[in-house]
Formats: C-alpha cells, structure tokens, sequence
C-alpha cells in the first residue's frame, strides 16, 4: 500500500469513526451551524476582497501586502475550527504502520482542508477584478497562488504554536510576538507614511520571483517539524507519563467562613488549578480579554458606540461562556464565575480611564453578565451529556453535542447585545444600563429559585445524560 492509498484509506476511516460516533445525529446541529458561519464568513470576505481590489489601482500585490493583517486574523480563527491532527492520529500510534505514516497524512490533510480554501472567497474577486484593470495575467496568477499558500503556510504555524501552547499557554504571547514581526516598520515609527511604505514594500515581493520558491520552501520545513512535535506530545500523552508531584497545596482556609458555599469554592478553584484543560481555558480567556480591552483603550480601531458595547460585553461574557460550555463535564459553581467577573472589570480599568468606556457602562455589562449571561448558559446543565478530560489536551477534541447547546450558547453571546440595542432605540443609553444593572441584580437574588428549578429538570434527564457521560468516557 503507498502512502495515496494509506492517505485515502485513512480519510475515509475518519469519516466513518465519526458517523459510528454516539454523538453523530446531534453533530449534525454542530455542522448546519458551521455552514451557515461559513457563507456568512465567506459573505465577509468577498465583501473585502472587492474593497482591497478597488484600491489596488490595477496593480497586483496588493492582496500580499495585506496578508501580514489577515494572518493574524486567521490564527484566532483557527483556534475555533482546527484541532491539532493529533485528535485523528490517536488511534493508529500502534498500528503496524511507519510511526510517522499517519501524523504526515493528516498534516497534508490539514494543507486541503475546506477552512483553507474558504479563504478563496476573497482571493479570487480581488484576482478578477485586478485581471479586468489590466494587471497581468501571470502577476495575478502567481499573487493568487501565492496567497493561498501563505494560508496554508499560516496552517503550519498554527499547528507548531498550538502544540507548544498545549504545553504552556505562554506560548500563545510568543506567538503573537512572531506575528508582529511583519509590522516592526510600525513599532519603531507609528506614522501613515511608514505604513505606506510597509505595505508597497510587501507589495513589491508579492510581485518578485521570489514569493512562491520562497513560501514553498517554507511550507516544507515547517511540515517536517510538525511531524516531529506531533508525534512527540501524542506519544507522551497516549503514554500518559506521570506528573511531577505537587510540591505545595493550598488550602484555601480563608473560604472556611463560607461554609458549604466555601467548600466548594474550594473544589472549583483547585479544579482550575490542577487540570490542564481548565487551567489552559482559563488563561487563554484572559488573554483575550487583555488583548481586546488594550486594543479598545490604546488605539482608534473601535471608536464607534456599537464595537465599544460589543467589546465590552464580550470580555464580560467570555469568561464565562468558555469555561462552562461543556458545564456538567466539570464542577460549575455560580458564585465563583460571578465573582471571577472582578476579573476582567480590573483589566478593563485602562479603557475606563482613557474614556472608552464609563463606569455606568462597565457596571451594567458586569451586572447583565452575572445574572442574565449566567442564568442562560447554566441551562447547560441540562442537556450537557459528554464528558470531558481535564488533562489530555492534543489529543482531546472538542465538539458540539446538540442543538439545545448551540441555542443556549447564541442566546447567552447575543441577547445582552439585542437588549442594548433596543433599549438605545426606545429609552437612550444611561436609562438602558441602569435597566441592565437592575435587571441583572434581579437574576443574581433569585439564583437559588431558577438553579433549584435547573436542579429538577436536569434530575427528570438524568438517565438520559448519564448514558451520554458513560458512551463519550474517554
């Protein structure tokens, strides 16, 4: 068998593991969900890629130029829809096949995946319209390849930096380091005629012989150590070495006062210290929240009213609605993600004092969050029926269980949002977030009455669930 023939043969047991999957028909809700954000996504892009075209002035290279931001904007991306292809490898490490047989395959695999290709929805109408204003045929050609290797390419770097980051969620901040590089022309002179001559730089080599040899090169190297990581942190987690003991545990004596409530503050609390999975969405919630309120409070890209609301809603809720998604897979303790929300109000401070936001504003989001957000996402508890592991990370992926889920979770991201906007319309913005404030206070008094009521609907699905818990136990 070669390795055309194995790389088929392995898609298609691939394919087939998740339709025997237990939670195939609920995935299904999982997949018209993801279509429908593609064409959306896909909308999105052909919208840019006319707007990037039309100031290209019939010269090609324009596109490449750009590709410095919409990389950035693909790595996030990718953190949503690509797992490592350690998740597919998993169940061939024995199989009497070259160790690093299946890692290649599905690192080709990730080269072709769809995602890649979606990113054609901005490429080729820049490419047409650029075509008809005379721009070359080969230029814009070699731009278009061009373009599409480098997404592929920016696969490859996702892949090596995930895979540190699963090692140590640090990682992430070095690979935001790496992504500034392209924009050191800006860091050392902030100023509209050094980013003129940045982007006619970048456009000169979209232009030169050198970009394809260039990103080839380069997509070769980094598939090689890929290979390498992947199958090293696999093995290692497949092998389950031992952990290094810990050298210090806390108590947490000062929750003692709480009573049972203390307890298990206790409990939650060192569940996010001790387990990999929860420690790593915790951080990774936090960073993103740092990133987002510095980019709201230190630059001019979100001035209007409605991204300064979106953001700032956004760090409140995403916390929150990260950390509990898979609520029931985990211990899930109110008061503790009610207090955590302290948590991103100090970080957003900056942007309070640089006049982004107002204390009213910050107040009536925090107060939303911790009542409405939370009342929304803890019905989780009662459709939740997969387990999660709290220390595998490369080779755990994660997926939706129904449509329930997905319901619960658009309705807990979007509707602070339509509450904000309607009450904008109808009663102005200070009348509106003191209507939020008090509306989130109301569902914060009566948690005992609407988590007793969570309590008696998830205890009427509890055979039900619990057979989800014992099919998906990994």
């Amino acid at each position: 068998m070669n390795r055309l023939q194995l790389y088929r043969l392995l898609r298609a047991n691939n394919r087939l593991s998740t339709r025997r999957s237990p939670l195939f028909e609920q995935s299904k809700w999982a997949k018209a969900l993801v279509f429908f954000g593609g064409a959306v996504f896909a909308l999105y892009l052909i919208i840019y890629g006319i707007l990037i075209a039309m100031s290209a002035d019939g010269y090609a290279g324009m596109m490449v130029s750009m590709m410095p931001m919409i990389l950035v904007f693909d790595y996030l991306f990718r953190f949503i829809f690509q797992t490592t292809p350690g998740v597919m490898v998993k169940p061939y490490i024995l199989q009497p096949i070259s160790r690093y047989t299946a890692i290649e395959c599905f690192l080709i695999s990730s080269h072709l995946s769809g995602y890649n290709f979606l990113w054609l929805a901005m490429f080729l109408p820049y490419s047409i319209i650029i075509l008809i204003a005379d721009a070359g045929f080969w230029a814009v050609l070699t731009e278009l390849i061009g373009c599409l290797l480098f997404i592929m390419l920016n696969s490859q770097v996702y892949l090596f930096f995930r895979t540190l980051i699963n090692r140590n969620v640090l990682w992430f901040i070095a690979s935001m380091v790496f992504y500034l590089i392209p924009f050191w022309p800006l860091l050392m002179k902030f100023d509209t005629d050094t980013f003129a001559k940045m982007l006619d730089l970048y456009a000169a080599f979209g232009r030169s012989g050198w970009l394809l040899p260039v990103l080839i090169v380069c997509i070769v190297v980094l598939f090689f150590i890929n290979r390498s990581f992947q199958f090293r942190y696999v093995y290692e987690e497949i092998s389950k070495k031992k952990e290094r003991a810990l050298k210090h545990i806390s108590q947490f004596g000062f929750l003692n006062r709480f009573g049972l409530i203390g307890e298990y503050l206790k409990i939650e609390i060192k569940s996010n210290m001790r387990n990999r999975a929860m420690r790593t969405r915790c951080i990774m919630s936090l960073a993103m929240i740092i990133v987002f309120s510095s980019l709201t409070a230190y630059t001019d890209i979100y001035n209007s009213t409605f991204m300064t609301n979106f953001w700032c809603i956004y760090c409140f809720a995403l916390f929150s609605v990260t950390s509990l998604t898979k609520f029931m897979g985990q211990e899930g303790n109110y008061w503790f993600y009610t207090i955590a929300l302290l948590i991103p109000f100090f970080i957003m401070l900056p942007a309070v004092f640089k006049g982004k936001f107002t204390w009213l504003m910050m107040l009536a989001y925090m107060s939303i969050a911790a009542g409405l957000v939370h009342f929304i996402i803890f019905q989780l508890a009662v459709y939740n029926k997969q387990t999660i592991p709290l220390q595998l990370k490369v080779t755990n992926g994660s997926n939706f269980e129904n449509g329930w889920q997905i319901v619960i979770e658009m309705l807990a991201l979007c509707s602070p949002g339509i509450i904000v906007s309607t009450g904008f319309v109808l009663v102005g913005e200070t009348l509106t977030y003191i209507l939020m404030i008090l509306l989130g206070l109301a569902f914060v008094i009566a948690h005992p009455f609407w988590i007793r009521n969570i309590y008696q609907r998830m205890m009427q699905r509890r055979y039900e669930n619990l057979e989800g818990f014992h099919s998906t136990r990994q």
